[in-house]
């Protein structure tokens, strides 16, 4: 067999596995453009060096050389100057920087004869506590007659403003005593809107403007668990409204040990809405508690002797006897007596009950009596005492705040204070004591009576008020 003759080709060197070949022109020998980033140290490079060097050394000495402006007058400024020149800087207001300051005047500045005046401003205006509509309308122009009158006529209204209450105010062209009222609207009640406008006779003239109102209670209810008092407040009710609920049952049993995961609880709270979806809520009117064990509770507030009060829509009107309840929503975690003190760390009597209950909770009195006192007492801090008669005082220590005022007189569940540390404490928690003839006993071993001043006839509109309300 024939085989065809071979070409010899001369071996070529190969690119590096992974780089393409680089093909460069050639260079010519000589060149000033050199790239100072390529043959580092090479002569070439050295070339380049130098060529730079040149052109810097001859563009310094081609440059004009500086010379010092021309001194002007110095104008030294005074302090209303420079808080000026500060406000009009730019800083933020949080580096104190001023905004809304009126430019002071220059020599530049012209007088004018004569600057127009608005015929009319509109302004909006918030009613602040302790103001009145007279003086808020003169303070921005009104005059002292229409805004006098303004004032009359809200009073016959029976729409004098609020503290926060928006007004609109539109005055007219100003004359010799101010600027007459053109026109003022606000809403001085969830269901009652007023509006002052000139009537032909050039005086004011009041419209009231009545807004529906549906005042249906809200219902709030929920299971107890994890502490009642968080348990309301996962349900919907406000710190405010959760402290009347516990306030209210409290008079009846023990909030902290009869209260049992799952007892079911039902709030009724008086709440107005108004056509326009402004709502606006009350005090409690109902609080219930479905237990699992123990007697439920149908609670109403109810006017007993013009003061509202709680009454138990089951209960008799008769005379009973109950021990004592807790003051708070807590676990007993110390009980009266001998113990090793937690801080001065040796055995002493241990006068009454620590309960552990989270900073801020409500404390509420355990029966009837007057504030002997609410201050601060030593290592107890602050502390309120009450008086029950026959001798029989309760103190309750280690507030975080007072809300019992000193003298006034207090019913059972009602509140009293909220649970701290102050005093001589290691951390959150009420020191409840009770004390007969001034010394110290055991609470476990006081028993109250209690007497219900309600008859029948008002025992039956009680239950037909909870009815009423729980929807039943």
């Amino acid at each position: 067999m024939l085989e065809r003759p071979r070409a010899f080709v001369a071996a070529q060197p190969l690119p590096a596995f992974g780089r393409a070949a680089a093909l460069r022109p050639p260079e010519p020998r000589f060149s000033l453009v050199v790239d100072l980033a390529e043959d580092v140290l090479s002569r070439r490079w050295w070339r380049g060096v130098a060529t730079l060097s040149a052109l810097v050394t001859l563009t310094a000495l081609l440059a004009p050389m500086p010379r010092a402006l021309p001194p002007g007058p110095v104008e030294s400024f005074g302090p209303d100057q420079l808080r000026q020149e500060e406000a009009l800087g730019i800083s933020s207001l949080a580096s104190g920087s001023e905004t809304g300051l009126v430019m002071a005047e220059t020599s530049r500045a012209r007088p004018i004869t004569a600057a127009p005046e608005r015929t009319a401003r509109e302004l909006t205006l918030l009613f602040s506590a302790g103001d009145d509509l007279f003086g808020l309308l003169r303070r921005n122009g009104a005059s002292a007659g229409d805004a006098s009158r303004a004032q009359a006529l809200a009073q016959a209204a029976g729409a004098v403003p609020a503290a926060g209450t928006s007004l609109a105010l539109r005055l007219g062209a100003p004359d010799g005593a101010g600027r007459p009222i053109e026109r003022l609207h606000y809403r001085a009640r969830i269901d009652l809107e007023l509006t002052l406008v000139r009537g032909s006779d050039g005086q004011l003239a009041a419209e009231r403007t009545g807004i529906a109102i549906d005042r249906t209670p809200l219902r709030i209810r929920g299971a107890a668990s994890g502490g009642l008092y968080w348990a309301l407040r996962a349900a919907g009710a406000s710190p405010a409204i959760a402290a009347d609920y516990l306030q209210a049952i409290g008079a009846s049993l023990d909030v902290g040990s009869e209260v049992a995961n799952g007892d079911r609880f039902t709030l009724v709270v008086a709440q107005s809405r108004s056509a326009n979806g402004e709502v606006q809520t009350g005090g409690l009117l109902y609080a219930g508690l479905d237990r699992g064990a123990g007697k439920d509770l149908s609670l109403v507030r109810w006017p007993i002797g013009g003061r509202p009060q709680w009454v138990d829509a089951d209960a008799s009107p008769e005379p009973v006897s109950s021990g004592l309840g807790r003051p708070v929503d807590g676990p007993v975690t110390s009980t009266f007596g001998p113990r090793v003190h937690p801080i001065l760390r040796f055995t002493r009597m241990h006068k009454g009950v620590d309960y552990g209950a989270r900073w801020g909770s409500p404390i509420v009195a355990v029966a009837d009596g007057q504030v002997v006192r609410a201050g601060w007492a030593g290592g107890y801090g602050r502390q309120v005492r009450l008086a029950h008669g026959g001798g029989l005082v309760t103190s309750y220590s280690h507030m975080s705040r007072i809300v019992a005022p000193e003298g006034g007189m207090v019913r059972r569940g009602e509140l009293i204070g909220y649970v701290g540390s102050s005093g001589l404490s290691t951390g959150p928690h009420l020191h409840f004591e009770v004390l007969r003839d001034g010394q110290a006993i055991n609470p476990a071993g006081v028993t109250m009576v209690s007497r219900p001043a309600i008859d029948q006839g008002m025992m039956a509109a009680v239950r037909a008020r909870a009815r009423m309300l729980v929807g039943g």
